[in-house]
């Protein structure tokens, strides 16, 4: 803001002042990319072409497969005040707003009933390229988790044109199997996120093909993997991360149908076995990942039942090789 001395100078120096903009506005936006992150559009405007090459990196390797609304996702990138990256944002989520906040420069808000997100992001924060992309510049991502798709936490890979979705919890061994599977001429659909398409009357999930994330031990079981560098994360365990698309060993894709739910337990006892499990608990796992408007949480848990029609099974093993076979039995047998 001039005080009314330098505005008095000004007009006796017969100098034009513009005012059109407020110091509060958002810079403009003049770039603007669509992107089709698990196959949904996303039209993106920026006024930063660092923001669109970071997802590029995120999403650029998707194709489209839908012919929804685009979701719209504006990034205003601003100086800032610091030069160190941000805390991690605190999420809150009222009514139809999403918000992710970190501090006065770093913040998210994303609009469910519109379909829409808000996201600025400083200069500081956009050089931790980690940190922008997972905290931030990945926000759109929830209109695709709560319009369109119902996610769950589970790997899915497909033989024969049967889907079989992995589930269990952090460090079940989800990715590992995963890719295990896909090394024996499976083909990978995700590693530990599938997204389940709401509206229709299959089981058809998508995931993310294009990436496998392990833990750094992984590596013992797979030689390929050693000596690969460890990525740090934006948030959870340090992991090696692997892109698929050089590796000519791997059949991915972008969807499969889900005809059969294994929930993995890398037990230390008993012996290996693949038995039915319970469809209550199966369910109530699932259901604690939704949020969002009702009427999308309605839709959730009904998209939730008619994945719950194809048979559950939990996978109890220790030795790698026998879970995938087990698997490819399941798939050929139908037990």
């Amino acid at each position: 803001m001039m005080t009314i001395q330098e505005i008095e100078a000004a007009c006796e120096a017969s100098q034009t002042l513009d005012f059109s903009r407020h110091d509060i506005e958002a810079p403009e936006l003049s770039l603007k990319k669509m992107f089709y992150p698990f196959g949904f559009p996303v039209e993106v405007s920026t006024n930063s072409a660092e923001v669109l090459e970071i997802m590029e990196d995120l999403w650029g390797k998707f194709e489209k497969q839908h012919d929804t609304e685009p979701i719209l996702a504006d990034v205003h990138v601003v100086e800032g005040s610091s030069t160190e990256c941000p805390p991690a944002p605190t999420f809150r989520f009222m009514q139809p707003l999403l918000l992710g906040v970190a501090d006065g420069d770093n913040y998210c808000i994303s609009d469910l009933q519109r379909t829409k997100s808000q996201i600025t992001i400083s200069r500081a924060a956009l050089q931790r390229k980690l940190y922008a992309g997972y905290f931030l510049l990945g926000t759109p991502i929830t209109h695709v988790a709560t319009r369109f798709t119902t996610p769950v936490h589970a790997g899915c890979v497909a033989l024969e044109g049967k889907g079989v979705l992995l589930c269990g919890d952090s460090g079940a061994g989800k990715s590992t199997l995963s890719y295990a599977c896909a090394r024996a001429g499976w083909t990978y659909i995700a590693d530990d996120g599938s997204y389940l398409i709401n509206d229709r009357e299959d089981r058809m999930v998508t995931g993310d093909c294009h990436r496998v994330r392990f833990r750094p031990e992984t590596s013992e079981l797979f030689p390929e993997l050693i000596g690969l560098e460890i990525t740090p994360r934006a948030a959870g365990k340090p992991s090696i991360e692997l892109p698929t698309a050089p590796m000519p060993h791997m059949s991915c894709a972008q969807t499969a149908q889900v005809d059969y739910i294994v929930f993995v337990n890398r037990h230390t006892g008993g012996s290996p076995e693949l038995r039915p499990y319970r469809k209550d608990v199966a369910r109530y796992a699932m259901q604690q990942m939704f949020y969002g408007l009702p009427e999308m949480r309605k839709k959730h848990h009904k998209t939730i039942e008619r994945l719950l029609e194809a048979e559950i099974f939990e996978l109890r093993y220790t030795d790698l090789d026998w879970g995938i076979e087990r698997l490819q039995r399941l798939v050929r047998e139908g037990r």
